[in-house]
């Protein structure tokens, strides 16, 4: 029996992952898309989309059918959202876009979002609930924790270690072996040379905190 698929978030970048599930061939999964689950009853109005808000995160009644996906872009709203949701019962699946390049060896947590054009090389650890926006990348041994966002054209290299609910904005570069504490956000367009610590902010080439 196929599963139904419900994406947190009815907003701009849950209405990009909607695309993203459809173009999922429907061979390889076992879901259809069902709608959102979003507080904000309004926010597809004018917005042409075929798909409806079928309640609030909080209060939906989700069944043994039902299948989740959090499309929020903010570390700690997603993980705040995604904890709530396992705490009810929900089962996350990951929606992998067919032109993401998952390379060998690589370990992949649940309720993570592949967009177009990504590519995880080989022996990379993905932690739950991470999103790699498009044509990012993590380079091999790479170690990405819970929670992160990954913003379009990200490049994490080789053996770089991201805490908890980092985020990286558009065309961020962290460099080899370096570590990215929890909570981090570096801006975007930056290039972080050595490690960050966890809550920090930095920004620029090289990056630094501010």
């Amino acid at each position: 029996m196929m599963k139904r698929l419900l994406i947190v978030s009815a907003g701009a970048f849950g209405r990009e992952v909607l695309d993203w599930a459809l173009a999922v061939p429907i061979n390889t999964r076992d879901w259809e898309v069902a709608g959102f689950l979003d507080d904000r009853k309004d926010v597809l109005i004018e917005k042409h989309c075929s798909y409806p808000i079928l309640g609030s995160p909080e209060t939906y009644g989700l069944t043994d059918a039902d299948r989740v996906v959090c499309a929020i872009g903010d570390p700690r709203t997603k993980l705040r959202y995604c904890h709530l949701l396992k705490n009810r019962g929900a089962k996350f699946v990951s929606v992998i876009h067919p032109t993401a390049i998952i390379g060998s060896n690589t370990r992949i947590g649940e309720g993570c979002i592949f967009c177009p054009y990504t590519a995880i090389h080989n022996n990379v650890s993905v932690g739950n609930y991470v999103v790699f926006n498009d044509y990012s990348d993590a380079g091999h041994d790479a170690v990405i924790g819970d929670g992160c966002t990954l913003s379009g054209h990200v490049d994490v290299t080789g053996w770089v270690v991201l805490g908890e609910g980092v985020f990286l904005g558009s065309h961020a570069t962290v460099l080899p072996h370096v570590c990215v504490g929890d909570y981090a956000v570096v801006g975007a367009g930056s290039a972080v040379l050595k490690k960050v610590r966890p809550n920090a902010t930095v920004i620029g080439v090289p990056a630094v905190e501010i």
